[in-house]
């Protein structure tokens, strides 16, 4: 047996007077809070020693006993519960008082009960999320927590420690960039949902007699795209369309839904594999981020040698939402003037023209990051981001196109690592979007579960897409950039400054208009030269697309209060 035991809180607190002092509103939840003083400059005994001495007494235990009572088991009985909470020994009265206040708070978020013990899961998910036992929330974490002690009981504090920290990095690496957690659940259940909801709809059983093909819009390297229409289905005949009739397609009202039609090349080699894989990256982007790319439809296969259509040739549908890309508006003369009563529903008041002109870039550029943003945190890499390849919707949204040259370095899908299919102009000086020793991946599930480490770890391959967003706001910006053939000028000088956007600006041979760039004390000028650069070891030198949405060129939020702002204006 013990020799003796720890005596109540009130003989304590009478024995000990300048040491401790009683705690707890409740009269089951006493406790008695050690006060920190410090001793005199003489060193006179403050009653320490003789505590301390009687702890001792109290805690000694006669080794012949077989069986510890519950009562000498612990420190403490209901209303001998010491809590020591450390203190400098400076503090004064003052601090006790603040220890006294915080050890309640302790006891209470801990949902420790009078015998010093902790709650169960039920009354701690009480403590610590204020939900009661009725609530669903807490009676399904309150069996999981339940379950998971179940589990643990064996196991000492330090392998309990080791296995929640396990647990813990774990989760932190399945969720990190790109999600190989989030991946798992868009292949294993949302892509098997859309699938079947597609099917329900009739969008996997698309026909070659479905559509009516209108006029051509644009030609790629693997496909041809032309404006479309749903025949409708009260059975209207179909005509062949040529000449103006092509044209007239879109304003033909017997024509309710519109669409835009890509057609795969056939004779072409790669080409099918990159339709292929175009189709693929539309499901895939259209489930992760259906904000930025158009609306998909699905494809078909032509049956038979008719007008555009070939037998056998693959067709892409999207919904239309729009026929001219940012490519068809830069080249216009009043660029970027021409974009502003799209994307802000008005022509802007009380600003001035050149003000005007830099909100409109602005607001493309934030909507382009904002996409780049989106696809990247999937694991998904554009790779021939242009504006060619930024549709422009009828409500001033810019969207994504052409995913035929994308990479999903989630799972390898796309992704060869000497190979890629770049436009020159747009490509950043790396050229591929890893390094060409970076190995093929391996098995989908395997490269799946190996992602974070070649995204956090060995590259970071988002940056990619980011340079030649920094070459399109460059375009939008500067007029002289906005030919064919100026644009190559600008690439060429700009490799010879050796990627630096500041060395150029100073060698150029032709003074080049940054106006617009260098407003609101250059904050464009210097979002450009952080998206055009070389890239340093562990992808720095170049922001990623979530570090550009913070830069102070998109803080300011110009655009969109001159937005607002316009629409209280009495003129137009």
């Amino acid at each position: 047996m013990a020799a003796s035991h720890l005596p109540p809180a009130a003989t304590l607190v009478k024995k000990y007077p300048t040491l401790l002092h009683p705690f707890g509103a409740k009269p089951h939840a006493q406790r008695l809070i050690f006060r920190c003083r410090a001793t005199s400059s003489e060193g006179a005994d403050d009653g320490w020693a003789s505590f301390v001495d009687e702890l001792k007494r109290s805690l000694q235990v006669d080794p012949s006993d077989a069986v510890i009572s519950n009562a000498g088991a612990g420190l403490t009985s209901n209303n001998d519960l010491v809590t020591a909470l450390p203190l400098e020994p400076s503090a004064g009265p003052a601090a006790g008082d603040a220890t006294t206040a915080a050890a309640g708070a302790v006891s209470e978020l801990l949902g420790v009960d009078a015998s010093g013990a902790v709650a169960t899961p039920d009354r701690l998910l009480s403590s610590l999320l204020h939900l009661d036992a009725s609530n669903p929330v807490a009676s399904v974490a309150g069996g999981a927590l339940s379950r998971l002690d179940a589990l643990t009981s064996g196991l000492s504090d330090a392998q309990r420690w080791a296995l929640f920290g396990f647990l813990a990095a774990t989760w932190l690496y399945l969720t990190a960039r790109p999600g190989v957690l989030s991946g798992a659940v868009d292949m294993y259940v949302l892509a098997p949902l859309q699938l079947a909801l597609d099917s329900v709809l009739g969008r996997r059983s698309l026909k070659m007699s479905d559509f009516v093909v209108g006029e051509r819009i644009g030609e790629g390297s693997f496909g041809v795209v032309y404006a479309g229409a749903v025949v409708p289905k009260n059975g209207a005949v179909v005509e062949e369309r040529s000449g103006k009739a092509k044209t007239s397609l879109q304003n033909d009202d017997r024509y309710k839904e519109k669409v835009i039609l890509k057609k795969i090349k056939v004779m072409t080699v790669g080409a099918k594999e990159c339709g292929d894989y175009e189709e693929w990256f539309n499901y895939r982007v259209s489930r992760a981020a259906p904000e930025s790319c158009a609306d998909f439809l699905g494809s078909f296969v032509a049956d038979k040698n008719k007008a555009e259509f070939v037998k056998g040739g693959k067709w892409l549908v999207w919904k239309f939402e729009g026929d001219r890309t940012l490519a068809n508006y830069l080249s216009e003369r009043g660029f970027p003037s021409n974009l502003e009563r799209l994307m802000f529903g008005r022509v802007l008041q009380g600003l001035g023209p050149l003000e005007r002109e830099a909100l409109v870039v602005k607001q493309v550029m934030r909507q382009l990051i904002t996409s780049l943003k989106r696809i990247h945190a999937t694991g998904i890499v554009h790779r021939d981001i242009k504006p060619s390849n930024l549709v422009v919707t009828r409500r001033g949204q810019v969207k994504l196109i052409d995913f035929g040259a994308a990479t999903d370095l989630r799972i390898g899908k796309n992704y060869v690592p000497d190979r890629a299919l770049l436009d020159p102009d747009y490509c950043p000086p790396e050229l591929y979007v890893l390094p060409e020793e970076t190995p093929e991946p391996p098995p989908e599930p395997i490269a799946a579960i190996l992602s974070p480490i070649l995204w956090q770890v060995l590259n970071s391959p988002d940056l990619f897409d980011m340079y030649s967003a920094g070459i399109v706001l460059m375009q939008m910006a500067i007029p002289t950039l906005r030919t064919q053939s100026g644009l190559k000028n600008f690439n060429a000088e700009l490799r010879s400054a050796g990627y630096d956007l500041n060395r150029w600006r100073q060698s150029a041979r032709r003074r080049p208009d940054l106006q617009i760039l260098d407003l609101d004390s250059g904050r464009g000028w210097d979002l450009a030269t952080k998206l055009i650069s070389e890239r340093g070891a562990n992808g720095g030198g170049r922001l990623s697309a979530a570090a550009a949405l913070r830069h102070p060129y998109f803080l300011l939020g110009g655009d969109q209060a001159a937005a607002v702002l316009s629409k209280f204006s009495l003129s137009k």
